[in-house]
């Protein structure tokens, strides 16, 4: 039996038989791809409850048009319209594992199996010590990026209007703060949860997060009476050189010889090494002088109206470069952060000093509850309310539903004249129109 099913474009025509064919109405055939569909007929097969036949086969399928179509579709998938803003997490409740807990227990008893038999744990480096060599220039790629990025991020804040909430974390990129009621500070009921806006700094925009800088990340572990002996220096420049780079005020330890484990005991070390002392030189300036956000703004002068744009590209590339190259390094070097607290400790395990005071750390003494860490956790974005026209009128809560946001950096650089990424498009929601006027009173 012969039926005829018409495609949405006349040029189109499905011809149902056993050995089913596509025609084309194309002078040109571009390649030829095969689907499988399911269609309903009056041929020979099983019947279906509404009298139809499923029939299974093949189509082969010419055409320019239809690659193009799945190209689209591609894109699409790649990056959608809108997607939903990251959900904040409660403090009253630990972080979810980054590695799916089913993983964490069988491979703890497999390495008990292993340590049972008294077979040695297999390493791999940097698991056992020794550097990836092939990681090396990421580290130092990394490392120029985030000069770059304090910089040019230092810059920009002189010309471009930021502010913070003295109360809560909250930060508003635009010449006025926002008129959203969710200030969560101590006294917010004061104030109805609006925010008590003031001039918003460099730490506020790339938040500091720190860590332990040890000379041997494998050695001695920090104890609490122990931990003013050891530097606190940005957890992003730990990493850095715990995968290869070198800077004189802060060594580290690199092995020849891989270390050994039976479980969870090492059993090859090689030897306590002390860390050298450091040289006090007032003449020279320190390395660390470059990689802090300490005294950014002072150091950095405000740029001339026609070097703004550019400086605002090569910050935004900066911050592209830091998030791609920390990202890669964490997926070979280790690095922990506490489930409750926004600590974070580079190295093999973390450290024991008792510093918590988030959710029951009287459970805890104090103790960090240590997990994997997360890029999010070592280089945070900080989301900011997305501004359209930042000399417009603030942000109102009733449209809040309305608005986008971006990370902080991405939002500073956008204002002053950047090409923003489109993986950051469809959070901020540029194409949702915002009521204003009658139809912004009707619809809040």
């Amino acid at each position: 039996m012969l039926q005829w099913l018409q495609a949405v474009s006349p040029a189109f025509s499905v011809q149902c038989l056993p050995d089913v064919s596509l025609g084309i109405g194309r002078s040109q055939l571009a390649g030829l791809c095969s689907y499988t569909l399911k269609l309903k007929g009056g041929h020979d097969g099983r019947r279906l409850p509404k009298g139809g036949v499923l029939l299974r086969t093949t189509l082969h399928c010419a055409g320019r048009g239809l690659r193009h179509d799945f190209r689209r579709i591609e894109n699409q998938k790649e990056y959608p319209q809108n997607v939903e803003f990251p959900p904040i997490q409660p403090k009253k409740k630990k972080k979810p594992y980054p590695v799916p807990l089913k993983k964490i227990q069988r491979d703890a008893r497999e390495n008990k199996r292993l340590a049972e038999l008294g077979i040695e744990k297999p390493l791999e480096p940097p698991k056992n010590g020794l550097i990836v060599q092939d990681l090396v220039p990421v580290a130092h790629e990394v490392l120029d990026a985030w000069k770059s990025l304090i910089k040019g991020l230092s810059q920009l804040l002189h010309v471009v209007p930021a502010h913070a909430c003295c109360e809560c974390t909250e930060i508003h990129v635009a010449q006025t703060g926002h008129q959203i009621q969710d200030c969560e500070g101590s006294s917010s009921m004061k104030r109805r949860s609006l925010h008590s806006w003031i001039k918003a700094s460099i730490n506020d925009i790339l938040v500091p997060i720190e860590s332990y800088h040890m000379y041997d990340p494998f050695g001695r572990r920090i104890k609490h009476e122990t931990r003013f002996d050891y530097d606190r220096i940005p957890a992003v420049v730990e990493l850095c050189i715990q995968a290869g780079v070198e800077l004189p005020d802060y060594p580290s330890r690199r092995r020849t010889k891989p270390i050994r484990m039976i479980g969870k005991k090492v059993i090859d070390i090689g030897g306590f090494a002390e860390e050298p002392k450091k040289q006090c030189n007032l003449s020279s300036p320190s390395s660390m002088f470059d990689l802090d956000t300490h005294g950014a703004m002072t150091r950095f002068p405000p740029p001339s109206e026609s070097d703004i744009p550019n400086i605002a590209q090569e910050t935004m590339t900066a911050y592209e470069t830091v998030g791609k190259g920390v990202r890669e390094l964490m997926r070979k070097y280790t690095v922990k952060a506490c489930g409750y607290c926004s600590e974070v400790h580079v190295g093999p395990w973390g450290h024991n000093a008792k510093l918590c005071g988030e959710f029951k750390h009287q459970w805890r003494d104090g103790k960090h509850g240590w997990q994997d860490a997360t890029v999010e956790e070592v280089f945070p974005p900080n989301y900011v309310w997305h501004v359209r026209d930042p000399k417009g009128p603030p942000l109102r809560g009733q449209l809040k539903r309305f608005y986008g946001k971006a990370p902080a950096i991405v939002e500073v650089c956008m204002q002053a004249g950047a090409q923003v990424p489109r993986k950051y498009i469809p959070m901020m929601r540029l194409d949702i129109i915002v009521p204003e006027g009658e139809e912004a009173r009707l619809v809040a």
